[in-house]
């Protein structure tokens, strides 16, 4: 039987210094390993997360962010998949970020996020996100040093903005280690229903893991707060990795005290005839 889950664990506590190299990828603490436990876990979490989803969307006055960053096979696409199966269509929505647009840029840093933040009733996902200005942007050099080391904080005054209009944020790193990353990347061309997710980029993009690595550890250090906290997520294992993120989301918006809205007696009838 599993132990409980205490997902506080991998929540990132604003003044922690984070070291990747600290926590373990392959982490699957409270289950020993995939089977009914975290079967039957799993659709208890979906069910809860599709029973707030609904009173989230009938309610119309909160809003759910839930940002996704990992590195090329984390699973960001795989947590959308099976994290939000069964939610309503209608009040949940992707967003997915890639080189920004000649017009993106020349609005300036978090343009094109404003534009895509959730409106009242809404649970919207950031596949990829805002963080790509101190991740992929500092790896490459595509700005300056004096660009992105002020990014960190005009994140955190943007994810503040969003919180004191009732939005919750969530933010997820999907940690994987190296060698599971090539197992992944393998796999993609071993298998032709996955080879067309394997990308020119993806082993250019192993050189740098180093330097990646110090930019997610500086981008959660430097932008984990009370408002907009990081939740470090053990990824090696799939099943697990969707678990704790299901029950992150479960758990904070238990907290939002959503409920269905009444209806005035007058606007409803007592019988139909």
């Amino acid at each position: 039987m599993p132990k409980d889950l205490h997902t506080g664990r991998y929540r990132i506590e604003p003044g922690y210094e984070v070291r990747l190299s600290d926590f373990d990828p392959s982490d699957t603490s409270g289950f020993e390993g995939k089977d009914e436990d975290e079967q039957i876990e799993s659709k208890k979490l979906n069910e809860k997360l599709r029973q707030f989803q609904e009173m989230l969307y009938a309610e119309h006055e909160q809003k759910v962010l839930v940002v996704l960053q990992a590195m090329d096979t984390g699973g960001k696409d795989g947590v959308i998949n099976r994290v939000f199966q069964g939610v309503n269509p209608q009040g949940v929505r992707v967003a997915h970020f890639k080189e920004p647009t000649p017009e993106e840029i020349d609005h300036g840093f978090l343009w094109r996020e404003h534009k895509q933040v959730p409106g009242n009733g809404e649970l919207t996902i950031f596949n990829r996100s805002h963080y790509e200005g101190v991740l992929i942007e500092r790896v490459h050099k595509i700005v300056p040093e004096e660009v992105w080391s002020h990014r960190y904080r005009q994140i955190n005054d943007f994810e503040r903005l969003l919180s004191e209009e009732d939005t919750t944020v969530l933010k997820f790193y999907l940690h994987i280690d190296k060698e599971e990353q090539k197992r992944r990347l393998q796999q993609r061309l071993d298998d032709p229903s996955k080879r067309w997710k394997f990308s020119g980029d993806d082993l250019p993009e192993r050189k740098l893991w180093k330097e990646y690595m110090k930019a997610y550890e500086d981008a959660m250090n430097k932008t984990s707060t009370k408002w907009a906290p990081w939740y470090l997520i053990p990824a090696n294992h799939k099943w697990y990795r969707d678990l704790v993120v299901s029950r992150v989301i479960v758990k904070a918006m238990e907290k939002m005290n959503l409920h269905y809205p009444k209806i005035g007696k007058k606007t409803v009838p007592t019988r139909i005839e």
